[in-house]
């Protein structure tokens, strides 16, 4: 894989337009960044296959969809191993309310985070889904009042 440094101000340019708006067309795209269609669409081929952006996706409304109570969620397992971690892992993967998963350091051993209904809903979620992974020694849930700052992007 490339590294930053290889990439130039236009590169790093068609990176920052598109965090804005992924559907733009070549042909947008290539007049936010003042070159003509084919080099925009071989640098983004190539920003593609060198791993950079690693996907396109929607940014749903979770009130709109029924999924605003948000949670984070510190795991803290009984012990660690790798195949315990790697167990848990697969488990969370296929939890559709867990939408992020991050492996931290410090007191805790994962951070989730969690999209629910509400809290009744994450109440039986706690019982039913996460209360049954056999290697889960504590958790502790921080409910979201007020979300004050999501950027999906990275600053490059």
């Amino acid at each position: 894989m490339e590294t930053i440094d290889k990439l130039d101000h236009v590169d790093l340019q068609i990176l920052r337009t598109l965090q804005g708006n992924a559907r733009l067309t070549i042909k947008e795209l290539a007049s936010k960044v003042s070159l003509s269609s084919t080099p925009v669409f071989e640098r983004l081929k190539r920003l593609e296959a060198n791993g950079y952006i690693k996907k396109y996706i929607a940014v749903l409304d979770a009130e709109k969809l029924n999924q605003g109570f948000v949670v984070f969620c510190n795991v803290k397992l009984r012990r660690m191993n790798r195949d315990i971690a790697s167990e848990f892992a697969r488990v969370i993967r296929d939890i559709p309310e867990v939408t992020e998963c991050y492996n931290v350091s410090g007191s805790s051993d994962y951070l989730l985070k969690i999209h629910a209904p509400n809290m009744k809903y994450y109440q039986e979620f706690l019982l039913n889904v996460l209360g049954t992974i056999d290697s889960l020694g504590s958790l502790e849930s921080m409910f979201v009042m007020d979300e004050v700052k999501c950027d999906y992007g990275i600053n490059v």
